[in-house]
């Protein structure tokens, strides 16, 4: 039975823009379409825009594909079909669509930006990757979690690496759902300070998160996260963050001092960089259940903002 809760007309730009509630109804909703218990169409007749600042492959496939079996066709506009804030405002890019597509996905570069969109646009915006955050890739990382070790409550997730949209929105996960989380990141690469003071109010007080600088800090880990050192428009910092990073690569020797732990990667990989072959390959790596989970886990997020009936 999927909770019955709505996310009917909202945007969903972060993970903490939903309640516990909420979280769980799209995580419940994602495994009754993967195993096949509900098959509607409620975008049926409806269109959805899909702007890419940024390279993509999960994500465009995952929702193009996503939005075809909902019943939906979509358009995918790249960097240089818009131009978002150079060749017309943003607000201006909203309001024109709002007049075609009842939805839009947009991977942008900055969460600002995101947000103005949202701002301007009456149709509801799903935010497919910024700067700032990752949500639809940490609904299919939980979906995964669930699968792979049972309840999130029981588990102790690790991750290890820099504290971007991917630490952000885990964080944000973890306070909402009270599993346990350890961020491990080189000095100077944690978690912002309001990442972390926005994850106690919408925990209430109560997250569970852990930041170290130890790469050891791996007691009771049910599995270990790691994503690349450099993001796409950091290029720059690569060799600097190679050195700094080094020490935090999981190898198998980590991965042997967390006994047990499930591996995650959110892809794509710089093999011999944050990971070794020998993990991302290995029996324990669930990394491509993860991928494969993206087109579940954004479906019913549709699914739940289109508000159909459950």
């Amino acid at each position: 039975m999927i909770p019955a809760v709505s996310l009917r007309g909202r945007d969903f730009l972060d993970v903490g823009d939903l309640d516990p509630a909420e979280l769980r109804s799209v995580l419940v909703h994602a495994h009754a379409i993967k195993a096949g218990r509900w098959a509607e169409r409620p975008l049926e007749g409806r269109h959805v825009a899909m702007l890419f600042q940024k390279p993509s492959h999960r994500t465009r496939v995952s929702f193009e594909v996503g939005i075809a079996r909902l019943g939906g066709t979509t358009t995918s506009l790249g960097e240089h079909d818009v131009q978002l804030g150079r060749r017309e405002s943003i607000a201006d890019a909203a309001r024109v669509l709002d007049r075609y597509v009842d939805l839009i996905v947009a991977r942008m570069r900055s969460h600002a930006d995101l947000v103005q969109l949202a701002g301007a646009a009456k149709k509801p915006v799903i935010n497919a990757l910024t700067d700032r955050s990752h949500p639809c890739q940490i609904l299919a990382d939980l979906m995964t979690l669930e699968e792979a070790c049972g309840p999130l409550g029981e588990q102790q997730i690790v991750y290890v690496g820099d504290g971007n949209n991917i630490a952000t929105s885990l964080i944000e996960a973890s306070a909402l759902l009270g599993f346990r989380l350890t961020v491990i990141s080189p000095p100077g690469y944690e978690p912002a300070n309001q990442v972390l003071e926005r994850a106690k109010a919408i925990g209430s007080g109560t997250s569970q998160v852990l930041v170290s600088n130890d790469v050891s800090a791996l007691d009771g880990a049910t599995a270990v996260y790691t994503d690349v050192w450099t993001s796409m428009g950091q290029e720059d910092q690569t060799a600097a963050r190679r050195r700094v990073f080094a020490p935090y690569q999981v190898n198998q020797r980590l991965m042997d001092a967390a006994k047990g732990a499930v591996f995650l990667h959110c892809l794509p990989a710089h093999r011999g960089e944050e990971v070794t072959d020998e993990v991302i390959d290995g029996p324990r790596s669930i990394v491509f259940d993860q991928a494969g989970n993206r087109l579940y886990a954004q479906m019913a997020l549709m699914a739940e903002i289109m508000g159909t009936e459950k």
